[in-house]
């Protein structure tokens, strides 16, 4: 028995397994982030958000037109969506964005308009980053409503269609190794790319 407990000591001080433990504390309760790419500009070029009720956390920039994000699933599911974007040190909110709820013929279902919304400031302990908070469909970022079996689209836009945001998704956290894999490769991209405070 001693002998057997003295061998679990070295893999239990391993610094990969306290470097991955250490990561997995950090974000086994936050959304999974995302950088979105380019495009989404069309229902036909939208993002697909597969397993709806799994919280994810798109970032995202518009340019110029607004951007879709298609949701389809089986089943009937917990709905929630919700718009925030990155504070940067003491720069002013650039903008505010709003969305559209649409069906799958892209009739405007539910939606918010985030012009006319108070955002306020969040500060979001696991990835240690500031956010300005806006509209949700749900409440205190969690669903209060289930959709029925079906496809949905949401569209993001505002007056200019310009600027970073983030849409958020699902109020389940789950965290597998390859999303935290991805978790480490992506956050050192997004934050460089949203928390510059030079932007402002």
């Amino acid at each position: 028995m001693e002998g057997n407990r003295k061998r679990g000591f070295p893999i239990l001080k391993s610094p990969i397994l306290v470097f991955i433990t250490v990561i997995f504390a950090s974000i086994a309760n936050a959304h999974q982030p995302i950088l979105n790419g380019e495009g989404l500009t069309s229902p036909e070029t939208a993002y697909v958000i597969d397993k709806p009720e799994i919280s994810k956390a798109i970032f995202s920039q518009l340019n110029g037109m607004p951007q879709y994000y298609r949701i389809d699933s089986e089943t009937d599911f917990a709905f929630y969506v919700g718009l925030t974007q990155p504070k940067r040190g003491t720069c002013p909110i650039a903008s505010t964005f709003s969305f559209d709820v649409l069906d799958p013929h892209l009739h405007v279902i539910d939606g918010r308009d985030g012009e006319s919304f108070e955002w306020w400031e969040w500060y979001e302990e696991y990835g240690k980053d500031w956010y300005w908070v806006g509209p949700e469909v749900g409440k205190e970022f969690k669903s209060d409503r289930i959709y029925k079996a079906g496809t949905y689209y949401v569209r993001v836009f505002n007056n200019d269609n310009q600027g970073q945001y983030v849409l958020a998704v699902g109020d389940i956290e789950k965290f597998t190794l390859p999303v935290i894999a991805r978790t480490i490769l992506t956050m050192p991209k997004i934050n460089s790319k949203f928390w510059d405070d030079k932007l402002c």
